[in-house]
């Protein structure tokens, strides 16, 4: 058996997320049934995080096993021709038996786009969530500083997630820009919980219409309950832009 990394990039606007679920598409359904026609088994695909419906992905990771000798380049091809088009293998390389896409993982960057202007164009609307409405976005900036460090994000994390042992995460950065009408939050961690970059933004979305400060997060972070912080921010506005991996665990081989 051949063990793989893929990399994977897809709309997410019309699939139920990424986890597979019975009568429903999925991006983990349909890389699924692509890798069965190819190796004529059932293959089990593990994913380094489940994105939600509507979210989208540029780096999502991917680990399975095949038996087929087929080399890794026509395999490549072989699953983006069987594929929907809102989902593209961008790389594919063997890894290490060891590979897990998500337990190997050491961190993940998403991006939460927000478009500002009065009219969302129609081929950046999938992708944004239009907010063309005041925002003081100087005291989002310095909200989105606070989240920085390691904290016990139950305030952030909604119910209805895989439960983990502990609610303490790392952010490694926290921070909003500007490009054109794009105002976008990016955030780098160790990992996240349930819903937890949308619910980031949701706060920060209070701080800018002025129904929080920025020196409120600190509170909602000690207060520990999901009703302390804002409302969950749309879907269609997030994308995991990519995952990283220690190379000692990630240990690629020549295909």
């Amino acid at each position: 058996m051949r063990h793989f990394k893929a990399t994977l990039a897809y709309d997410g606007t019309d699939f139920h997320g990424w986890q597979i679920q019975p009568n429903r598409s999925t991006v983990q359904g349909v890389l699924k049934d692509a890798l069965a026609e190819i190796e004529g088994v059932p293959v089990d695909v593990q994913g380094a995080g489940r994105t939600d419906a509507g979210v989208h992905a540029l780096g999502q990771v991917a680990s399975f096993a095949l038996a087929n000798p087929i080399p890794t380049d026509n395999l490549l091809r072989a699953m983006n021709r069987l594929l929907p088009e809102a989902v593209r293998v961008v790389s594919l390389e063997q890894a290490s038996r060891e590979f897990h896409a998500r337990h190997s993982a050491s961190g993940k960057f998403y991006e939460y786009r927000v478009w500002r202007d009065a009219i969302c164009p129609p081929f950046v609307a999938r992708y944004v969530y239009h907010h063309p409405y005041p925002l003081d976005e100087a005291a989002m900036c310095k909200a989105a500083e606070r989240f920085v460090g390691r904290h016990d994000f139950r305030s952030l994390a909604a119910a209805g997630g895989d439960e983990v042992a502990s609610p303490v995460r790392t952010i490694f950065s926290s921070a909003l820009s500007r490009d054109g009408e794009r105002l976008i939050y990016h955030v780098r961690g160790d990992g996240f919980l349930y819903h937890m970059v949308r619910n980031i933004v949701g706060t920060l979305l209070d701080v800018g219409r002025c129904r929080l400060k920025a020196d409120d997060v600190s509170a909602i972070l000690d207060n520990k309950r999901r009703s302390a912080a804002g409302a969950t921010a749309p879907a269609k506005g997030l994308c995991l832009v990519r995952v990283e991996y220690p190379e000692s665990t990630e240990n690629r081989l020549e295909p």
